[in-house]
Parts: structure tokens; sequence; C-alpha cells
């Protein structure tokens, strides 16, 4: 069995990776727990935090190539690739620069002499990742556990093993020990073996909803810690006091970046009623002459591939039973004629609650307009999902789109801008959107022993 990487925009097979037997497997892992002291104990946290300042450095220095082979693999424009580069190089001088004070012996009056918080590394974490941000997934995960005094093991989608390869190369480079950073060329059945393994810890999870159930499962029939960032289906609510332009060039960026392959992307534009109709033409308009289909590597490209073919298909299946139920398409809803996965950005209204536009997550360029009669029943419609990841309202009106903003089930709203991770903010969802959060103090210390310490 292999690991193929298929460049989406024309097909071509670049490569090909063995996947690794058990034997293989059971010793890396075996390696890492054992090599964990030396990382944990032995090296200071200030030297963790120089060695992650210079995974910064070498991923600047090598961005070119880096983003190319993003490009090539998982289809995304050139542009949107170095900008997933750059913002990898961002999260990783964040936790160089704040990991000693988030990790700090926090102190407590208590009536012991004295007494503290100590945040203490857990072991080996293994970081099941997608595609999607090939990069960025990874070092939102991998930065603050390092820093913290864990190993990582990665575990990459099969479809980018070129990217996998290569943040461990930049780690290594950087200047990383053996066995800190370790990427697994494994196959999804060998996920189980993994988190039941001694030497891991803790399972950090972001993908499908059923990739989170299975592996919550495994890791908690085995009492180890898990973080899952799951799917979404992101409200994008906007009022009738809304600066419509702002909303609509929000809408596009929302919607469609990484072609819409996104688990924070815009997916449900819910409009006040007086203004749909306006919203919906201007959002056609603005889709019909943004986008332009091309090589990605081309700065002029403006409309990338979706990363696979099975992908696109199960979307167009989403679209065409959503059709069959009385939804209407206004623009796309078709592959475009040309080689590649290239999917025409497509706008669905006229969607009711028993079709998959209104319940499932469209993880493409696919936007679902719905008419909201007021804010109560706008944000009715934003809860009534059984995801929880972001969401975001525009609105004139500060103080009412902040009362909704608590009132969204959801792990972030953002008022009058899209939804987007940053490293100084906690990041993650609620419902089947998952659980635990990455980045900011709060993801530096999900996978640490938040130990008490009380002295007499």
């Amino acid at each position: 069995m292999a690991m193929q990487s298929i460049n989406p925009a024309t097909g071509e097979l670049l490569a090909e990776f063995d996947v690794w037997d058990q034997e293989t497997l059971d010793d890396v892992v075996t390696q890492a727990g054992y090599h964990f002291p030396d990382w944990s104990k032995l090296t200071p946290i200030e030297d963790r935090c120089a060695l992650m300042k210079r995974v910064a450095d070498v991923l600047r220095d090598d961005s070119d190539l880096l983003a190319e082979l993003i490009t090539l693999e998982m289809g995304k424009t050139y542009a949107e690739a170095e900008a997933e580069i750059e913002k990898s190089a961002w999260v990783c001088e964040f936790y160089a620069e704040n990991g000693p004070a988030y990790l700090a012996d926090e102190m407590v009056e208590t009536d012991a002499s004295k007494s503290y918080i100590a945040y203490l590394p857990l072991g080996a974490i293994l970081a099941v990742m997608p595609w999607n941000f090939p990069f960025w997934q990874v070092f939102r995960q991998a930065a603050p556990a390092l820093v913290a005094g864990n190993v990582v093991l990665l575990k990459h989608a099969s479809n980018v093993p070129q990217c996998a390869l290569a943040i461990e190369e930049v780690f290594r480079k950087a200047g990383f020990p053996e066995y800190s950073m370790t990427t697994l060329m494994i196959s999804a059945s060998q996920v189980e073996s993994v988190i039941r393994h001694p030497a891991v810890r803790g399972v950090a999870l972001t993908g499908s909803e059923s990739a989170g159930r299975k592996v919550a499962s495994i890791a908690g029939s085995e009492l180890k810690k898990t973080v899952l960032e799951l799917g979404g289906s992101d409200a994008f609510i906007v009022l009738d006091n809304a600066n419509i332009k702002d909303a609509i060039k929000g809408a596009i960026k929302g919607r469609f970046v990484n072609m819409g392959q996104s688990c924070i992307a815009a997916k449900r534009f819910i409009v006040d009623q007086f203004i749909a109709d306006d919203f919906i033409e201007q959002f056609k308009q603005a889709i019909e002459s943004h986008f332009v289909a091309g090589d990605p590597m081309d700065p002029e490209t403006t409309l990338a591939p979706m990363a696979r073919q099975d992908l696109l298909d199960e979307l167009h299946d989403q679209v065409m039973r959503s059709v069959e139920l009385g939804a209407k398409i206004v623009t796309g809803g078709y592959q475009l004629d040309r080689p590649g996965c290239y999917y025409a950005p497509t706008i669905l209204t006229n969607v009711t609650s028993n079709m998959p536009a209104y319940n499932e997550e469209f993880f493409g360029p696919v936007a679902i307009v719905l008419k909201a009669s007021e804010p109560a029943h706008a944000l009715g419609i934003a809860n009534s999902v059984d995801f929880g990841l972001g969401g975001s309202i525009w609105s004139d009106d500060i103080a009412t789109a902040e009362t909704m903003a608590r009132g969204m089930e959801s792990g972030a709203t953002y008022i009058n801008s899209t939804t987007f991770s940053d490293p100084r903010l906690p990041f993650g969802g609620v419902k089947n959107s998952g659980y635990g959060r990455e980045l900011s103090v709060h993801g530096i210390r999900e996978f640490t022993n938040i130990k008490s310490v009380w002295i007499k």
C-alpha cells in the first residue's frame, strides 16, 4: 500500500510513498517515548523556545519552496500558500516569545507556606492533521506542544505526504533533536495502535465529526486526553442595518478562502429578509466577476481546484440532493469542463431544514443563503444546527451585534469581520464541532499536567 501525492490542478501523480509496517511504527513511537525525558527535563524551556524561534526562521527562509509544495500537493493558490507559511512562522514565534510566561508556576495564596500551580508536559502527543491547511494546522498544534516539553508524533492526511515530510525536515533544520517531532508514514487504520501505545499521552485531531468520534472513543477507553477541532457550518448573519458592500466583500473572502475548504469558512448566510434579494444579487455578481479558473501557481488565478476529485464529487452530490428537495441554484452548481478538480462557485437559495444544504457541512465553494425576519430569528437559525465552531455578524448596531455574539453557540464570533484564527486567541468549538482549545495560553496548557503543589 502506498500514499500518493497528486496535483489536483492537473491530476498528475507527483510521488508515492510506502506505508510503514507495524514493527517500524511501534519502534518509532517507542523511541519518541524514550527520548521524551531528554526533551522535557534536560532541555530548558529557554532552549526549547530558542529552537522554536529558529523554526520560524527556517519557514521564512524556505517559504518559496514550501508554498510551492502546498500548492502542488493540495491545490490552493500560491498566494494563499505563502500566507499559510507566514502564519505558521508567526505561531512559532508567538509561543517562543510567550511560552515561558504561559508555563511559569502560578502562585496561589492559601494557608500553606507556599502553594502554586505547575504546568508540566505529559509525554508523546499524537497530532492527527488534515490536508486543507497542511502546514498551519500542524504548527498551531506542534508549536505549543513542543514548547511545553512534549514530543509530537504527526499523522498527516494521506494526500499530503510531501508536506508531512517537509514539516519534519523544517524541525530538523532548526536543530530539534531526533524523535522530538516525527512524521508517521501510516494509514488511518494504524492510528488506533498509536493511540493505545503506552508512550502516547494525548491526541489532537483536526478533521471530520466521524473521525473525531472514533478517536475520542479509542482515547477515552485508554483514559487519554483529547482535543478535537471538527467540522463547522458557520453562520454569517447580515442584519438590515449592515454595510452591504462590506458584507459582500466579507462573504467572498469568508466563503471562498481556500476554495471553501475550511472548517471556519462562512457557510450559511443568514440575511434580513428586507435586504436579502439585494444581497443575493450583489453576491452573485461579485462571484461571477471575481473568480477566474487557472493554474494555482499563476498570480492571476482566483479559482483554484478542490483538493481531490472524491471531495468534489461528494460536494456536488450534496448540492444535487438539496436541489432535488427544492433548493435553487442561483449560480454555479457544476464541475468546470477542464482538467483538474475545479468546481464553480455556487449559491443556493430556497434551502429548508430537511436538506443536506441546511444540516451538513459543505466543504467546498458553495454558499447557502437563508432569510431571517428579525435578529432573534437570525440567531435562532444560526443555532439550529449541530455545529458550533465560528460565526460572524454584520451590523452597524454594535450593541445588538455584541448581544447576539454572546448568544451564538460557537467557539468564536466576529462582528463585521470574517472568522479567522489568531495565535493570541483561543480556537475551538462546541457541540459537534469538538472540544478543547488550540492557540493562546489555553492551547499550550491543554496537553500539560496542571499540577498543584502545596508546601507547609
